[in-house]
């Protein structure tokens, strides 16, 4: 699968790596925790540790190499990158207002209360939200999956969060730009449908639905050739079953690869957590944000556009436990700001976890995961198939294991 470096060559103690698979297997395989799981760790781009175990669900198959996973919200990297590309080529700028594009969004209100069985009552006019809002998660949009508000309930009313099958781009628009924001864009931080908002913004100034966008400007240059939209005809035996976690019970596949609705086309690309993809091109796609950009000779973006994308774009230097409204997300929130995309750590000592001043990350709700370290060069994949991601500990315990392997650190 990957043609693994030498371990200490690379600055790793290759028997301290070797504890990860007999871990994965003790601790979440053998038990049924989780169904499977792939890891990749590599330094400077070159994989220095690679496990795969367990099935591809129910039927018993081994699982394979080259088996597709739902990556979730390990989308919303790949559609800030894309927007990106658009904010280099001076088609779009961060800090101008989403009405340039979204002029169903001119009218947006701030929540006064409301919804359930009774209307929204009447808000105050939302200040503009801008692109950058977006990007950061601190538009005043929600998840549905939040669970706290009423404003999340209308949001799983629309099934905003599963737009794929009954919503086309406009439509989803129309529909969100009818409910109010929770507050005032750019005041707080929630995690939301904001990265399917900024999707369809580059659909719009791409002219392009987004799957195309993603294939012609960053999976084919990074010949990263199983990620899409959905699953490739005749590749449905490659899809894993999708699980959700049960208190004190086997997780219950709830998606069954080969009959999953991945396998045919859908009305609307979710840049917020549609895609499908393999541990080898999320390899690929977290090494040239690694490399500032680049991989084997396809620049994706520049390093600077990069560099601040992981920077810390919370108001005054904030961590998100300073601006954090949301029950759930992809992020630990001590220690822990926002940039244009991924989360970072801003200051290791609070995240109680080994890592690095300035390492970026993000994840999946089905317990996929991803890191790339600038200071140590270090990235990390990791694939399973269980809902929610907030289930186990398994990415701090990753980290644990990854970095106590280190022998030569770059700090």
């Amino acid at each position: 699968m990957f043609d693994l470096a030498d371990a200490g060559e690379l600055g790793f103690d290759a028997g301290r790596l070797a504890r990860i698979a007999p871990f994965l297997s003790d601790a979440y395989i053998a038990n049924g925790r989780l169904p499977n799981t792939q890891l990749v760790v590599a330094r400077d781009g070159r994989p220095v540790h690679y496990t795969s175990l367990g099935k591809m669900g129910d039927d018993g198959r081994e699982l394979r190499d080259d088996a597709l996973f739902r990556i979730a919200s390990m989308t919303k990297p790949v559609a800030s990158v894309a927007f990106m590309q658009l904010v280099e080529q001076c088609k779009v700028a961060l800090e101008e207002p989403v009405t340039r594009v979204f002029p169903e969004f001119a009218d947006l209100a701030l929540y006064a209360g409301g919804g359930g069985s009774i209307p929204f009552a009447p808000g105050t006019p939302a200040p503009p939200m801008r692109f950058v809002d977006l990007l950061t998660h601190m538009s005043g949009l929600t998840y549905g999956l939040q669970n706290r508000t009423n404003i999340d309930a209308v949001y799983r009313e629309n099934n905003f969060d599963f737009a794929r099958n009954h919503l086309d781009s406009d439509g989803y628009i129309e529909k969100l730009a009818q409910l109010p924001l929770e507050f005032a864009p750019g005041q707080g931080w929630n995690y939301s449908v904001s990265t399917d908002v900024l999707g369809i913004a580059v659909e719009r100034i791409s002219g392009m639905r987004l799957g195309d966008y993603f294939e012609q400007h960053i999976f084919g240059p990074l010949g990263m050739k199983d990620t899409r939209f959905g699953v490739a005809e005749g590749q449905a035996d490659r899809l894993v079953d999708a699980y959700a976690y049960r208190p004190g019970k086997p997780p219950k596949m709830i998606d069954a690869g080969a009959t999953s609705k991945l396998n045919r086309a859908g009305t609307f690309d979710s840049g917020g957590g549609g895609l499908v993809g393999s541990i080898a091109d999320y390899h690929r796609f977290a090494t040239m944000l690694l490399n500032g950009g680049e991989l084997d000779g396809a620049r994706i973006l520049s390093p600077k556009t990069v560099r601040l994308m992981r920077t810390n774009h919370l108001p005054g230097g904030a961590d998100l436990t300073e601006m954090s409204s949301s029950l759930f997300s992809e992020a630990n929130n001590a220690g822990t700001g926002f940039g244009l995309g991924f989360a970072m750590v801003i200051d290791p000592a609070k995240t109680l976890m080994p890592s690095s001043l300035g390492e970026f990350y993000w994840g999946g709700a089905y317990s996929t995961a991803f890191f790339v370290d600038p200071v140590e060069r270090i990235t990390m994949v990791f694939m399973t198939q269980v809902y929610p991601s907030s289930t186990y500990p398994i990415r701090r315990q990753l980290k644990t294991l990854i970095y106590s392997a280190l022998t030569q650190s770059h700090a």
